[in-house]
């Protein structure tokens, strides 16, 4: 009876054996037959625009063209940003980017040591490209692989050529600009120096105040005491015209003046439809959002390394109030 047992046994382990081999034999059979290297999916690439003016006609336009070429390069992209200059949570959000380790980010540049130590420490650390658009900081201090954007310094060339053939070559020009100017506003500065300084009979006089409504008020008032016989304003930071028109319209006729500003503001181009502008700068911001993510893909692609670190300018032109444009 046991040997019977065992038989029984042995002859139950053959069987299994025999059918096990055979489905390995046809699994192998199966597997030489598939392809050595299967493709596999892609993984989706992240990139993320910050800016410090969420939800003004300017960065909207920057983030409308950044979102279009982002499909055309079928990547992610999100639009993050603060509103009314909120520095202290545009650095977070930066920060944020950087901790989530997306593939890169394209930023407005803002000159000061806090975010010059996020793109060149940070962001360098964990291998995250960054590009600055339409406002420009040092590459030296930063380490932006490239800047997308105005030349600065030629926009305000152009502001005060305009100006000079409006004034001519003799009157008092008052420039106001923030207290610690951004470097895109000492480059615009700058090219509105290179431009006057040639006339010995125009003076420029140069002022500083803070974002504050009230204070961009107060400063054009005492200006406005210091200079009685100014000929011209010219808003550096764009954002400044509207309380300094309004400063000006309350004392006298805002007509003889020669006022200039940039299209970054966000009452710019209301103001110079209005007629309280003489002319602004005009950049392409839609086309700044899409060569930007353009020149990101390029190097994370690796088709184009390393980027021009002189950047990449879009074009200006001067738009005066009657509708010509220069």
């Amino acid at each position: 009876m046991r040997k019977k047992v065992v038989f029984i046994l042995g002859t139950l382990i053959l069987i299994f054996s025999y059918f096990t081999a055979m489905s390995a034999i046809k699994t192998f059979r199966l597997t030489s037959t598939m392809p050595a290297n299967l493709p596999s999916a892609p993984e989706s690439i992240r990139l993320v625009l910050i800016t410090q003016e969420l939800d003004t006609p300017f960065w909207n336009k920057v983030g409308q063209g950044a979102l279009k070429q982002a499909e055309v390069e079928d990547v992610q992209l999100e639009v993050w940003g603060s509103y009314g200059n909120n520095q202290e949570d545009f650095l977070k959000k930066m920060e944020v980017a950087i901790h989530s380790k997306v593939d890169g980010i394209i930023v407005q540049g803002l000159d000061n040591k806090e975010f010059k130590e996020l793109t060149k420490v940070k962001a360098a650390f964990y291998g995250i490209p960054v590009i600055t658009v339409a406002n420009d900081v040092p590459v030296e201090e930063s380490l932006r692989k490239t800047y997308v954007g105005s030349d600065q310094f030629g926009a305000g060339q152009m502001v005060a050529h305009q100006l000079i053939e409006e004034m001519g070559t003799l009157g008092e020009v008052i420039i106001l600009g923030d207290e610690e100017q951004a470097y895109y506003q000492k480059e615009r500065l700058a090219g509105i120096r290179d431009v006057l300084s040639r006339y010995p009979d125009i003076e420029m006089i140069v002022r500083g105040t803070t974002d504050a409504k009230e204070q961009v008020i107060a400063t054009t008032q005492r200006l406005m005491n210091e200079v009685p016989r100014v000929s011209a304003f010219i808003a550096i930071n764009a954002n400044y015209t509207g309380p300094m028109l309004q400063e000006i319209g309350r004392r006298t006729q805002v007509e003889p003046y020669h006022i200039y500003t940039f299209d970054d503001g966000v009452e710019s181009t209301a103001l110079l439809e209005q007629g309280k502008l003489d002319g602004i700068l005009e950049q392409k911001p839609e086309e700044m959002g899409s060569e930007s993510v353009k020149w990101l893909m390029e190097w994370i692609s690796g088709k184009t390394v390393p980027l021009n670190s002189n950047g990449y300018l879009t074009e200006t032109r001067m738009v005066q109030a009657k509708g010509e444009v220069r």
